[in-house]
């Protein structure tokens, strides 16, 4: 089982479109519109981050992208097709990682072609790839409890990656680690989309993270939540550390701020060319 991309055809998949979609939660009086009228694209292979402020909708329309929630308008579709539900084409890293504390490393990230029936010395033999890919080689035979919170994060990381998705949705899935693991994890996993370039939707509400890693940062609203910018982000790759002191990084984490600090129903802020 080789989980590397190796030629365009398979870069070719993972086009998202969100087509003018709204989402309402709950039921009766207690029914709320969390996000309103989202309509942008994503490219196969993109590394967006989707930016806001607590409470504006963007996990629930990683919900939705995931298939576990249903758009009340619009239409959510990944390569034309629209999503009716959950997929392992749409694999979910969230904060607190989801392993089996009963289960060693190894078995953990094998745990989904095991699901699909692949034989034990197949899915180990891939198991091992992702592991060595995540930096975590050496580690098969350690249980969750026995490693670090970054590195329970990159297993949950390998363990979604060996499925071969289309799609990655991450959900804040560095919220809960310190600062200095944060910032390796950021590393980590660019490294990683570098070396499989899945289509990928990074939730977050640090302005920094989402300028650091992504190729475009779509900013959100208050609830109910709205597009109010789409950023292309012109910083090269491979990225380093250094880029969050630049001119152009500060600039752009500035202007993000300003969006975030209008009271609703102000005048929108012009928009800012990524290069000043």
């Amino acid at each position: 089982m080789n989980i590397r991309v190796s030629d365009a055809s398979a870069r070719a998949v993972g086009r998202i479109e969100i087509d003018r979609i709204s989402i309402s939660l709950g039921e009766g009086v207690d029914a709320f519109e969390a996000v309103r009228d989202l309509d942008f694209s994503i490219s196969p292979g993109e590394l967006v981050c989707v930016l806001g402020p607590s409470g504006c909708g963007k996990s629930t329309l990683l919900g939705a992208l995931a298939g576990h929630l249903p758009v009340t308008q619009g239409r959510l579709t990944v390569d034309e097709q629209p999503v009716v539900g959950p997929s392992p084409d749409r694999g979910i890293v969230f904060q607190q990682h989801t392993l089996f504390p009963w289960k060693r490393v190894r078995d953990n990230v094998a745990f989904g072609p095991k699901m699909r029936g692949v034989v034990r010395g197949e899915r180990h033999r891939a198991a091992d790839e992702i592991l060595r890919l995540v930096g975590l080689a050496g580690f098969e035979r350690f249980y969750p409890s026995q490693l670090s919170g970054g590195m329970q994060q990159r297993v949950e990381i390998a363990r979604v990656l060996i499925n071969r998705p289309r799609i990655l949705l991450m959900d804040e899935p560095f919220g809960a680690l310190d600062a200095q693991t944060r910032s390796m994890m950021q590393e980590v996993l660019l490294d990683i989309w570098t070396r499989i370039p899945t289509t990928t939707v990074f939730v977050t509400h640090d302005i920094e993270e989402a300028l650091f890693l992504a190729d475009r940062a779509i900013v959100m609203s208050a609830r109910p939540g709205r597009v109010i910018d789409d950023i292309d982000l012109p910083f090269s790759r491979p990225r380093q550390a250094e880029l969050v002191t630049e001119p152009g990084f500060v600039q752009l984490k500035r202007h993000i701020i300003g969006l975030l600090k209008q009271r609703e129903g102000s005048s929108p802020l012009p928009r800012l060319s990524p290069l000043g």
